[in-house]
């Protein structure tokens, strides 16, 4: 395992422990049970929080775009969410030189751990790419994103998902209406994220794409009433993720649902997100220019 100096790769840890890793991330067990785990599998000289510690995101590595790169305009937003958490908060970001014209926007939805500086990089890395770009956090009426990927998760866990859920259509509605836009709305999340993409789709007749980042499948119920265009991106070692995709593929299929997924083979869950050794550099950006492409064809006016 390399140092703590260095962001490490999937392939330096044993299958056992990214998968345990992936648990610890999710919930489903929860540290101490992370770490009595990966202990098992430690080869010699290396601890569990050591293993922990390079599992860990390293945000300032892996920044692509600053917050203060002279190309963007950034500034918070605070808008009234009265049938979700009453009021949402959200990182607003527009190309500082766009081409003349309106833009198309892009709602960019976080994992589960709000909104860390992993995800305001990619509303800008969006902006970037000539598209408005709005990033709510889920945690804001908590507090926010506390700075601690450990508090985060403790936070999220606390969170009305009804009631959350409902921010991220009043964050969608405001993105979609905004005067600088041009009317046309799409969709991009990660994890967490890429599953509340998967319900916007089925919850606003009004959105026009989404890409969901191994996100979890809608109910089912729902698929016949999505208008949008999807993009799904699934990691090929998602056991969890990817259980759901059949049943998911054919109610799109049933529900005439213009769709395309991608299955990028040898990934981890969260191959996208680069701060994190599961990130698998190939992929994520094939991934992410089928993403940029997709919404620069369905987005234009």
């Amino acid at each position: 395992m390399p140092d703590n100096t260095t962001l490490s790769k999937a392939s330096d840890f044993a299958p056992e422990v990214l998968k345990l890793f992936d648990q610890y991330v999710h919930g489903i067990i929860d540290r101490r049970g992370f770490l009595d785990g990966a202990a098992r599998h430690a080869k010699a000289g290396v601890t569990a929080l050591g293993l922990l510690a390079a599992l860990s995101p390293r945000f300032a590595q892996a920044q692509k775009v600053a917050p203060t790169d002279p190309r963007i305009k950034a500034e918070w937003v605070e808008l009234p969410s009265p049938q979700g958490n009453g009021k949402l908060r959200g990182y607003l970001v527009r190309p500082a030189n766009a081409s003349p014209g309106k833009l198309p926007t892009v709602l960019v939805v976080h994992e589960n751990r709000g909104l860390n500086p992993h995800i305001e990089d990619i509303a800008r890395r969006v902006a970037l790419e000539n598209f408005i770009a709005f990033a709510p956090d889920a945690l804001f009426t908590l507090g926010g994103y506390p700075g601690d990927e450990d508090k985060a998760r403790e936070l999220f866990s606390k969170l009305d998902q009804g009631k959350t859920r409902e921010d991220f259509v009043v964050a969608a509605n405001y993105l979609k209406a905004l005067p600088a836009g041009n009317g046309k709305l799409g969709v991009v999340g990660f994890c967490y994220g890429g599953g509340i993409a998967n319900f916007l789709a089925t919850r606003l007749p009004t959105l026009d794409a989404a890409v969901p980042f191994y996100g979890g499948a809608p109910t089912l119920d729902r698929v016949p009433d999505i208008k949008a265009e999807l993009l799904l991106q699934f990691a090929g070692d998602d056991e969890r993720i990817n259980a759901a995709w059949p049943a998911y593929e054919a109610a799109l299929k049933a529900a005439k649902v213009r769709y395309e997924a991608h299955v990028y083979k040898g990934t981890q869950h969260g191959f996208n997100n680069d701060t994190t050794p599961r990130y698998d550099e190939a992929s994520a950006k094939l991934a992410w220019q089928r993403t940029v492409d997709f919404l620069k064809r369905t987005l234009k006016a």
